[in-house]
């Protein structure tokens, strides 16, 4: 049989004061002995603000890494809760922007304060642009993996950004032997003509005989990554993507009609390029950027004739910058 609670049980309850509960991090284990660079939270899940392709800001789905450095040896643990509630705090209340990084930076070190003397934080998500088809009137959207860094140690504060790029990429190695089988296939069919009417050539230009060969595409990656100059305001990430595709000419499509991709066809054609061939031209844009002080580049062709990748990378080569 239970028992029923007298009046005067319930009072006692009532007035009863709530116990603290206990915080191991503080009041467990005085002595840990140990200091540790990193200690937090990854995967984040949370939204980001962000403008997009309209001219407009919205929230789309990101993750985020959150750290602080864990200095003082007697604690044993950091305030995990604190660096969840500044990330889910900062991303959805305002447009992402260096100065969103350098609060959240400040708030990581200052909800630890006498612990920690490092953050680091980190946000991916991909960014939705719609992009217009080549030459006709289609269009459709692209999503691009984008990133944000922030790191605040000893008072110095690094801000960057990077964002992955698709595009095609035609071996000019193949093109030249694709060419070389034309010709000798061309010599066959014409070379004991005594003469050869414009008509006769540009019909065999048009048979499957005078195509023989082509040279292999494959579809490439360049990642990018930069270090921001102190004074910059926004992540233009939209205008990065711009120079980039604008750069190395042969970004993938959409939505395409036909003649789209015979417009594709004929960019491809004229942007023969190597993997080192891509890697130097981003370098060459970016040089001329003086909204980075510092770039990571990674490109990397997805290849068709082999069952490996070709790859090249390039940095600015600052001193205590990006490494390969």
């Amino acid at each position: 049989m239970g028992l029923i609670p007298t009046a005067r049980t319930s009072v006692i309850q009532k007035n009863t004061p709530r116990r603290e509960l206990p915080d191991i991090a503080i009041h467990a284990f005085p002595h840990v002995g140990g200091s540790l660079d990193q200690v937090g939270m990854g995967d984040i899940e949370t939204l980001v603000s962000v403008p997009l392709h309209n001219g407009h800001s919205g929230l789309i789905p990101a993750r985020a890494q959150a750290y602080v450095s864990l200095e003082k040896k007697e604690t044993k643990g950091i305030h995990m809760s604190r660096l969840f509630r500044a990330v889910q705090e900062q991303l959805e209340g305002a447009p992402l922007s260096p100065a969103i990084v350098h609060t959240l930076l400040d708030d990581f070190l200052s909800s630890h304060a006498g612990i920690s003397d490092a953050a680091y934080f980190t946000v991916e998500f991909d960014l939705p642009v719609r992009r217009k088809a080549l030459l006709s009137d289609n269009q459709g959207l692209r999503f691009y993996p984008c990133q944000v860094k922030g790191l605040l140690k000893n008072g110095k504060r690094v801000v960057q950004m990077g964002v992955s790029i698709l595009y095609s990429s035609t071996c000019p190695c193949s093109a030249a032997l694709a060419r070389h089988i034309v010709q000798e296939k061309f010599l066959e069919r014409f070379g004991t003509a005594p003469t050869v009417s414009v008509k006769d050539v540009a019909d065999w230009l048009g048979t499957e005989e005078g195509m023989c060969a082509t040279p292999h595409s494959q579809r490439s990656r360049a990642d990018v990554h930069l270090t921001l100059a102190p004074g910059v305001k926004d992540f233009d990430f939209i205008s990065l993507i711009d120079l980039l595709e604008g750069t190395l000419k042969t970004p993938v499509q959409s939505a395409v009609k036909r003649e789209d991709e015979q417009e594709f066809t004929r960019l491809n054609g004229q942007n023969l390029m190597f993997c080192e061939d891509a890697a130097r031209r981003i370098k060459g844009a970016l040089d001329k950027e003086s909204r980075f002080v510092d770039y990571y580049i990674r490109a990397a062709h997805f290849e068709s004739l082999h069952p490996h990748d070709a790859v090249a990378t390039a940095t600015k080569g600052v001193p205590d910058g990006f490494t390969v």
